[in-house]
């Protein structure tokens, strides 16, 4: 199979995948303006709660969530918190956060403004919340109670100091409830735990819970070259990664019970987790609350006699998609940075790529150094390929000839063909194999380049300032059309019929244009890969002439 074949069968794989990637209609939110009061919306909270005839605790409507009107709370405050990494406002009423800006990372490229990644304002929420439920829990939708009583309303981690701890204080129907935050420095993920001691005569029991709350549309969506997802995802002991987007849950709730877990809220390059105790038993719930989507997690019942006390603990993460951070945190968080069904692939490429980029410190350089390494080891497949290619051509009059004798006779003249591919030692598939080697890496690369948050923004040098964007002045694309036209050039095409000869003279425009809107990373990637392969061709062709064989059209 000559080459301009296999670009065919490359350029359809890539508008397939890219097709394919369209229906799934995924959505990505641009951050907007911080919180700067709190807006007295509804809360929702995983089911109210009445006691069995055993004692026990049961939700209603226990796999189906329900929305409730918060109780009036005038008195509740924002408090602030602001960390190295991390700028929080918690909200007193419930102890829910309700704002969390990142001020490590840009709003936009070379932007003043720091990235907001949850909010809550009239029209949209993005949301952590979390609780104590059941008969004699004061989150329960048919409690009223007081907000969350705190020291002081604005903290910040002292220089010198590793850890900030941020104490809220509550006492209900003879609970004493402190509900404490602690932040460390340079993490993202933030303890949250509850010391509940019953101070009361009688025992008590209260269920934990915690979810992420989110609008399910605010008007942005991705382009059939940028899919990226935004949804909610869960992971379990049984199954480390799944995917439930808002319209998984509009059409049922999910409802799953595991050891362990974490649940999530996506958005391209950043994410908001919950991890409960991994070694507790769990139940993983979703809703849809009028224009809210909602994921969590509920614990298991915990009763205190009186004067017994208990610590309840769990992990809050939100920030930016850092593998091995998120890894440590859950089995299967990391996925969230999602390779697709390629991840086996990315990641170690992804890991490759970082480690040579602490090397050189730039990302545009690791890249290159990445594609020679990868056409490197695929250069003994890239030989095959070619020489395969000339000995294809130096059969063709054989083939032909073959191809008249037996012209009637289909029968023959398959069994003919083969016999003679076999004396010549010749695979008329040798030409395919690199290429569809080269296809996954090249797929795995692209998510690579689209789903790392260390790319993002990152630059190469002259024009090219982010990588994770297309190009600005579409130079990379053009480049990589006139290489392919090179490419073509060096291997001229053996089809003779009119309509597939037009076609692959196209083909480097075709690409060209598909690669406007591909990442500038990516598209360096695939130009420096066709400048290596030419000059591999190069070298191959002219070994091959020394042989005797013919690398043109005769």
């Amino acid at each position: 199979m000559d080459s301009q074949r296999s670009f065919l069968v490359i350029a359809l794989a890539i508008v397939s995948f890219f097709l394919w990637q369209e229906w799934q209609k995924d959505y990505g939110p641009k951050p907007i303006a911080a919180p700067t009061s709190v807006e007295q919306t509804q809360n929702i909270t995983p089911g109210s709660s009445t006691t069995g005839s055993n004692g026990d605790i049961r939700l209603t409507g226990d796999d189906a969530p329900s929305q409730v009107t918060a109780p009036t709370t005038p008195s509740a405050q924002l408090v602030s918190v602001a960390t190295d990494v991390l700028n929080v406002q918690i909200d007193t009423s419930r102890g829910d956060i309700v704002g969390v800006t990142l001020p490590e990372y840009d709003l936009t490229k070379d932007s003043d403004q720091p990235y907001v990644l949850m909010r809550k304002l009239p029209g949209f929420e993005y949301t952590a919340q979390s609780g104590l439920i059941g008969a004699d829990g004061p989150d329960d939708q048919t409690n009223n109670r007081q907000p969350y009583q705190f020291a002081q309303q604005q903290y910040q981690l002292a220089e010198g100091n590793d850890e900030l701890v941020v104490p809220l204080v509550t006492n209900f129907n003879g609970l004493q409830i402190e509900k404490r935050f602690i932040f460390s420095r340079g993490q993202y993920d933030v303890r949250v735990e509850y010391f509940i001691e019953n101070q009361s005569d009688v025992s008590k029991r209260v269920q934990p819970y915690r979810h992420l709350v989110q609008n399910i549309d605010n008007g942005e969506s991705s382009s059939m070259m940028m899919p990226i997802y935004r949804g909610a995802a869960y992971g379990t002991s049984e199954e480390r990664y799944e995917k439930y987007d808002f319209d998984d849950m509009a059409k049922k709730n999910l409802a799953i019970n595991t050891t362990g877990g974490w649940v999530a809220m996506l958005e391209h390059y950043f994410v908001a987790a919950w991890v409960p105790d991994q070694t507790t038993s769990q139940r993983l719930y979703s809703m849809v609350s009028g224009s809210k989507g909602v994921i969590g997690t509920r614990s298991d019942v915990i009763e205190l006699q009186p004067g017994a006390s208990t610590v309840v603990g769990s992990t809050f993460y939100a920030g930016p998609k850092q593998q091995d951070k998120l890894a440590e945190l859950a089995n299967g968080l990391d996925l969230t940075v999602d390779y697709g069904f390629l991840w086996f692939i990315s990641q170690p490429l992804f890991w490759l790529l970082t480690t040579i980029q602490s090397f050189v410190i730039n990302w545009g350089l690791a890249i290159i150094i990445i594609t020679i390494i990868v056409k490197g080891v695929m250069y003994p497949l890239t030989k095959i390929q070619y020489e395969s290619m000339a000995k294809m051509r130096n059969l063709k009059p054989k083939i032909e000839e073959l191809q008249a004798r037996y012209k009637d006779d289909r029968q023959k003249m398959g069994p003919a063909m083969m016999e003679l591919y076999r004396k010549e030692k010749v695979n008329p598939m040798g030409g395919c194999l690199p290429m569809l080697v080269q296809m996954p890496i090249f797929l795995a690369l692209y998510w690579v380049f689209v789903e790392s948050v260390e790319l993002r923004h990152a630059p190469f040098m002259l024009w090219i300032t982010d990588l994770s964007t297309k190009d600005p002045y579409y130079i990379l694309p053009v480049l990589f059309g006139i290489s392919m036209f090179a490419m073509q050039k060096l291997t001229p095409m053996q089809v003779t019929d009119p309509l597939q000869q037009k076609i692959m003279m196209w083909m480097p425009v075709a690409f060209s244009v598909f690669f406007i809107w591909f990442p500038s990373g990516l598209v360096l990637y695939w130009l420096v890969s066709n400048l290596i392969s030419l000059a591999q061709m190069l070298y191959i062709y002219k070994g091959m002439e020394k042989k005797g064989l013919h690398t043109k059209k005769a």
